[in-house]
């Protein structure tokens, strides 16, 4: 979980998040712009990365309106800002205005150090949201998480999870949420081990590498038989997901040994190879075209659906046609 300094008002002037996290970089950003939103509803956010923000567009950003409306502006990648945003950025700190939120999103280490040394000089609000490569801090998180949303969960049940979903910590927050959302009580090991491990997690990920290699009919049969045995749609939904988020991730990557590649995207080496394998034949398109039908087979097997069966079959036909648009291109 992201750590704060003593200010921890999500409407101080100017909020400083800290970290290669993208989870915890996206909560800092959503728990200041919530705030802002209770405080007035009509709050504008504009949420910037360094392209966009130029010489210049601070100051229009920040200049008072004749409507005195709050702002929250958020800076994303500040390392990478260049030298004369960065002067307009350190000049802004020695004067916020008042109604305006300042997030910046800064990786931390030595480039760009120069603006966030000046950002905490003028007390800035700072979260940390460092990369968790430690098991221990991911067996942390994942137990902040069940705290968070006031459910109970045995110790054995949080290592459970940790060791079968691994170090993505979107798909960890993913499943905490699945399983408070579908188990009533204390989640325990055995829980955890219907949801994500054995026979039901090997059959949900055949479903999903089968489908993100092309392989529609041999998916749609490995879907009926995991549905025959019990295995429940959302864990295939979830398989779905990450096949396709593992795809989107290695496609956009630099090139390099799997052991590197393994270490920038958090997955084992292993795992690199064979997403290696199965991308062949995919497109940005793809991905995106792949990613919006399982939010909408999401959608369908919880409730948003009379037959999740179907829905997940939509889905698995959909990835499966995506992952062959680069030859149909």
């Amino acid at each position: 979980m992201a750590r704060k300094t003593a200010n921890d008002d999500p409407l101080a002037p100017l909020t400083l998040a800290v970290g290669q996290e993208e989870l915890l970089l996206d909560r800092a950003v959503q728990e200041v712009v919530a705030a802002a939103r209770a405080a007035d509803a009509d709050t504008d956010v504009r949420d910037l990365t360094p392209d966009q923000l130029q010489p210049g567009t601070l100051a229009e950003l920040t200049s008072p309106s004749l409507f005195a409306e709050r702002k929250v502006v958020v800076v994303r990648n500040a390392q990478d800002l260049s030298a004369d945003t960065i002067k307009d950025v350190k000049a802004y700190l020695g004067a916020p205005a008042e109604e305006i939120t300042l997030v910046l999103l800064h990786a931390g280490g030595a480039k760009g150090k120069g603006l966030l040394d000046a950002a905490r000089k003028a007390g800035a609000r700072e979260v940390a949201c460092p990369k968790m490569t430690k098991p221990a801090d991911r067996l942390a998180f994942v137990r902040g998480e069940f705290r968070a949303t006031g459910r109970s969960a045995t110790p054995e049940a949080c290592q459970a999870l940790v060791d079968a979903i691994g170090s993505d910590l979107r798909e960890l927050a993913s499943a905490v949420s699945q399983l408070v959302a579908d188990v009533e009580g204390t989640i325990d090991e055995a829980i955890v081990g219907r949801y994500y491990t054995g026979r039901a997690e090997a059959s949900s990920f055949t479903v999903a590498d089968r489908a993100v290699e092309g392989r529609a009919a041999e998916a749609l049969e490995a879907l009926r038989w995991s549905l025959a045995t019990g295995v429940a749609p959302v864990m295939i939904t979830s398989a779905l997901a990450q096949g396709v988020r593992a795809i989107g991730k290695l496609s956009s990557a630099r090139g390099g040994r799997p052991a590197d590649l393994a270490r920038e995207l958090g997955m084992p080496p292993w795992k690199i190879d064979r997403v290696r394998q199965q991308m062949r034949g995919w497109t940005p398109d793809g991905v995106s075209v792949a990613l919006r039908a399982v939010a909408e087979a999401d959608a369908g097997v919880k409730g948003g659906g009379d037959d999740p069966g179907y829905a997940l079959e939509k889905a698995v036909v959909a990835i499966a046609r995506a992952a062959r648009s680069r030859g149909r291109g």
